[in-house]
Parts: structure tokens; sequence; C-alpha cells
């Protein structure tokens, strides 16, 4: 068994007034897509098909309604997404430039900082959004291979050290050292356990606990996230990985975010065959999160 403790380019540059030209374009041209999507029905119609499916009148055209919707949602997802990169790339070349200044004022640093940490977090997010977009369309593609879980799991814990660490949290990791086998796409589930190590951070309080677990149940491995958190209310538990469902939605926190990344750690276990769940005291208890997915034979 292994146990590891962890406690405690130059950028692209346009000529002057091409970033805000590129911007303004790129901005513009959100409008009219939004008025196609509202001439064709994304707000009404997807909620009129969801509200009539969910009334189970037994009416055999609300599936027709529904499925429609879903593609016109899928599709305004992405073009959407499509637009908001283009203005964040405008805005990381401008922090790039500002980078650039031999001596800046200190207001500058502080204004560069913030740039750059906004964009990262909505560049985040919309990658989120896209990849729930996909799977929910049938468009993602996984590059399954024979992988090791503890692979995965380590590469993990090393993509949120600095953040942790930032974060003054302890955390350690029980990894034990048979190796498990998946039939996965490594990089999509790495993005799931850096996704829920992540929501674990942004729920713990600085100098709090968070434990990472593997374990082999059957014909299962077992990975099991816990911290002692702010927890989970028992009402939210059955939709906290609803899309746009958030443990605080109360709170004032800047990392907040929007609800994305459980909902989309759910969407990419259900297609490596696994299941993820979560069980909480309470307000104040911490919180566990439980990833199962199926093990295949060690390869040759």
């Amino acid at each position: 068994m292994r146990t590891q403790s962890v406690c405690t380019m130059q950028p692209k540059t346009e000529p002057s007034g091409t970033a805000m030209d590129d911007q303004t374009e790129s901005t513009a041209g959100i409008a009219p897509r939004l008025e196609e999507f509202r001439t064709r029905g994304l707000g009404g119609e997807f909620s009129n098909a969801v509200t009539e499916r969910g009334s189970n009148e037994g009416r055999r055209h609300n599936g027709d309604d529904f499925a429609g919707a879903a593609v016109i949602n899928f599709e305004f997802i992405v073009v959407l997404s499509h637009e908001l990169r283009n203005s964040l790339a405008v805005l990381r070349n401008a922090a790039g430039v500002l980078r650039m200044e031999k001596c800046p004022a200190p207001s500058v640093v502080q204004t560069r900082l913030l740039i750059e940490r906004q964009v990262g977090q909505m560049t985040r997010l919309v990658e989120d959004l896209m990849q729930v977009a996909r799977i929910r369309g049938g468009q993602l593609r996984l590059q399954r291979a024979r992988i090791d879980l503890r692979t995965v799991l380590t590469h993990a814990l090393q993509s949120v050290a600095f953040d942790m660490q930032r974060r003054d949290h302890c955390v350690t990791a029980s990894i034990p050292e048979p190796p498990m086998w998946l039939d996965a796409d490594a990089t999509r589930l790495e993005q799931v356990f850096v996704n829920l190590l992540s929501n674990a951070a942004k729920y713990t309080a600085s100098g709090g606990h968070i434990n990472l677990s593997l374990t082999r149940e059957g014909t299962a491995a077992v990975v099991r996230i816990r911290d002692d958190g702010i927890g989970i209310a028992a009402e939210l538990l059955p939709r906290v990985f609803d899309l746009f469902v958030q443990a605080d939605a109360t709170s004032e926190r800047a990392d907040s975010g929007l609800g994305i990344g459980l909902a989309l750690v759910r969407s990419l276990v259900a297609s490596h065959g696994g299941e993820v769940s979560a069980a909480s005291e309470g307000i104040g208890r911490g919180s566990e999160l439980t990833v199962r997915l199926p093990l295949v034979a060690q390869p040759r």
C-alpha cells in the first residue's frame, strides 16, 4: 500500500487595436445566433418539452418534441461555447501583452493577474460545458486503452497539488501496490478525479483534510474522496450530480462555479460503465464521493 501525504511559451500578441476589434467582432457575432435559436424555439420549446414529458400524460409525441429540443439545445451550447472561446482568447492575448511590460506599475500587475485568473476559470467552465454537450449529443469519442488506474490517480493528485498547497489543505492518498487495470480513456478519467479533488478543495476550509483511497471490491475498482468541508444537505444529495446544481448555491465565493463539474463527472464515469455517488452526514460534516469502475484482466 502506497500512502502519499501533501500538507502544506510567450503568448501571441496582436497589433495595436486588433485585439479590441476582434473582441467586438466576436461578441457581436453572438447576438444574431442567439436570435436564430430563439426563433427555432430553444427556450420555450425545450422547457415545454421537458414539462410535458414530466407530466406523464402518455402523449407519444412528447418524446419527439423532447428529442428535437435537445438537439437545438446541443447546437446552442456548441455555438455559444465557440463564441466564448474566441473572446477568451482575445482576453488571454491582452493579458500576455501586459505581462511583457518591463516595469509595470503594481496596479497593472494586479489587473493582469485578475484577468488571467478569471480567463482561466471561464475557459475551464466553457470546456466542461462543451464536454457535457458532446456527451449528451453523442459526440464524445473515448480513446480507450488498457490502463492502470493507479497511474491516473497519481497524475490527478499531481495536477491539483499546487492548488491544495495554496489552500493549506492536508491531502493523503492510499493507493495499493497491485495494478488496477481498466479499459478506459486515461485523459477523461484523470479529468474526473481532478474535478472531484478540486471540488473537495473548493468546499473545504483552509487547513482542512482531503483523503483519496483506492480499493478493489469484487470486479470493481472503487475510489473514495473524503473531505471534512462544508458537507451536503440531505435534500441536495439526490441532485448533486445534476447540471447547474451547486452544493452551496448561496456562497459568495469567487470560485463557486456554475455547477457543471459534477454533472460532467457523472457523464464521463457512466460512459466508462461505472457509477458515482455522494454521501454526507449533513452541513458542516464533510462529504464523500465514490467512483466505481469495472476492472478488466491484466494485459499480456
